[in-house]
């Protein structure tokens, strides 16, 4: 397994992770930045810090990812595929079955995130349609990067979703408070993981969700 306390992008050192993994991330963050000319993926002040403030920061999600019972994560509101493309990146030469699942509703974000899966060619399906509005839906993991509030994702998950194992979502400072909040009105099984590109933030997984009645 990639331990995730390891994983230096800046440096272009992940123990267990090859050459040609480094270099598509390398230019994964490079067409980011390329793209950003044209399209709003990520905000401009984060540009010169984009290997810790965004590539990094996805990557350490791993260490939820990378598990035999995992075969699909599905990036609701993807934007530039932040995590998703990273994640398939990562696990591309580790399980090549693995599937990412994209939405995305917005024309230009879509096309962007097609021309990056066809790049590395990653294992993955581009859906440019509004979350809000599928059903039925099935994966292992669904996943969350600065898209919506925890209660909404909480409530895609049960109203869009028929079948999922796990939520993986990123919180900020105020997460632990978030997450208190957040069991007033469901019950689930949590487990944190204390950000290692942002002081005071949390990378949270999720199981068992069940609304209350």
């Amino acid at each position: 397994m990639i331990d995730s306390n390891y994983i230096k992008i800046d440096k272009l050192s992940i123990p267990n992770v090859s050459r040609e993994t480094l270099k598509h991330l390398e230019e994964y963050s490079n067409a980011i930045l390329l793209e950003n000319k044209r399209v709003n993926l990520i905000s401009k002040s984060t540009e010169e810090s984009i290997k810790i403030r965004h590539i990094k920061d996805t990557a350490q999600t791993i260490e939820f990812i990378d598990k035999n019972d995992i075969k699909t994560c599905t990036d609701i509101g993807s934007g530039a595929g932040l995590p998703g493309i990273v994640l398939g990146i990562l696990m591309k030469s580790k399980k090549p079955e693995f599937k990412v699942i994209f939405y995305e509703k917005s024309f230009h974000k879509s096309n962007f995130l097609k021309e990056m899966t066809k790049k590395f060619n990653l294992n993955s399906e581009i859906y440019r349609r509004n979350i809000f509005n599928e059903k039925n839906l099935v994966t292992d993991v669904i996943i969350s990067r600065a898209f919506k509030p925890l209660p909404i994702i909480f409530q895609i998950a049960q109203t869009n979703f028929k079948k999922f194992r796990y939520i993986i979502i990123f919180l900020g400072k105020s997460g632990k408070e978030i997450l208190n909040d957040a069991l007033n009105f469901w019950k689930f099984d949590y487990e944190i993981k204390k950000s290692l590109t942002s002081e005071g933030s949390l990378i949270v997984k999720i199981s068992n969700l069940k609304k209350k009645n």
